[in-house]
């Protein structure tokens, strides 16, 4: 039976204090953010059940998946959390770019599982004019793709309840859910999925797929926990939910890597809700 999935936004950064922090490579959280690590620790509801965290190898969500999740580790001591590449945040600038893998594995030596994080997970340029881009470039085509290897990573693991700790804009891709692209996720907010009983062959263009799409749906109970009343709106809705969140996205310079944000000329704004503008 596939997994069920706890996704959680990451505490807050130093990225997230103003704009101008932007520029600071992979960030670590705030004095706020490690608070709000010890809120969700204690009000998080299930450390019990968590048979596997895992976590993007940027420093501020690995520390998030560490002090939010103590429990877990206290009780499963030989659990490590897995670091895994492809739930990195969606944008190339400076503070959505990893560290290198040998600078986290000296700073997080035995607690985290560093064995998908190579050499080369955190290039994220993207050469606006060839369009010549890799696996982890800002880019719908890209982020698609390594959200769906996600799910289709996690839908094939053994164990039962999942912690995945990852980014705001990247849990908009990952989810497929769009309901809510203008609003996003607050700081370690979580949201619990199950994996749809459905098989999608196409995604939410309308593209073929080299197989399952391994969609996802969140539960009524998580939904309620947020003041939703009734299920995910349905995949046909996503479609167009989609369609007005990326377009809303490219009309303020949210999505554009740093050579398209050049090239359109866009200016930097601040964050809101969680969302760079």
């Amino acid at each position: 039976m596939a997994p069920i999935i706890h996704c959680v936004r990451h505490a807050q950064g130093l990225h997230n204090l103003c704009t101008e922090n932007h520029v600071i490579h992979d960030p670590l959280l705030t004095d706020l953010g490690h608070e709000q690590c010890r809120k969700l620790r204690e009000n998080f509801p299930r450390h019990a059940e968590i048979d596997l965290v895992t976590a993007s190898p940027l420093r501020r969500t690995l520390y998030t998946a560490l002090e939010s999740f103590g429990p877990v580790f206290e009780t499963k001591p030989d659990l490590k959390v897995i670091a895994l590449p492809d739930i990195q945040e969606t944008s190339d600038v400076a503070c959505d770019t990893g560290s290198d893998p040998s600078a986290l594995k000296d700073e997080f030596k035995s607690h985290v599982d560093l064995d998908l994080v190579q050499d080369g997970w955190n290039n994220k340029v993207y050469f606006f004019r060839e369009r010549q881009s890799g696996r982890y470039v800002p880019t719908n085509h890209a982020l698609k793709e390594r959200a769906r290897a996600a799910r289709r990573w996690l839908k094939a693991r053994p164990e039962k309840e999942i912690v995945m700790v990852t980014h705001g804009g990247f849990l908009h891709y990952f989810t497929e859910d769009w309901e809510d692209s203008s609003t996003g996720w607050t700081n370690t907010e979580y949201r619990t999925y199950t994996f749809s009983e459905e098989t999608h062959t196409e995604d939410l263009e309308g593209y073929e797929l080299d197989g399952d799409n391994a969609s996802i749906e969140e539960t009524l109970d998580s939904r309620q926990r947020r003041g939703k009343s009734g299920p995910m709106a349905s995949r046909e809705e996503q479609k167009l939910l989609y369609k007005k969140g990326t377009q809303g996205w490219d009309d303020q310079g949210l999505q554009m890597s740093t050579a398209d944000r050049e090239a359109a000329k866009v200016p930097e704004g601040k964050e809101i809700n969680g969302v760079r503008v």
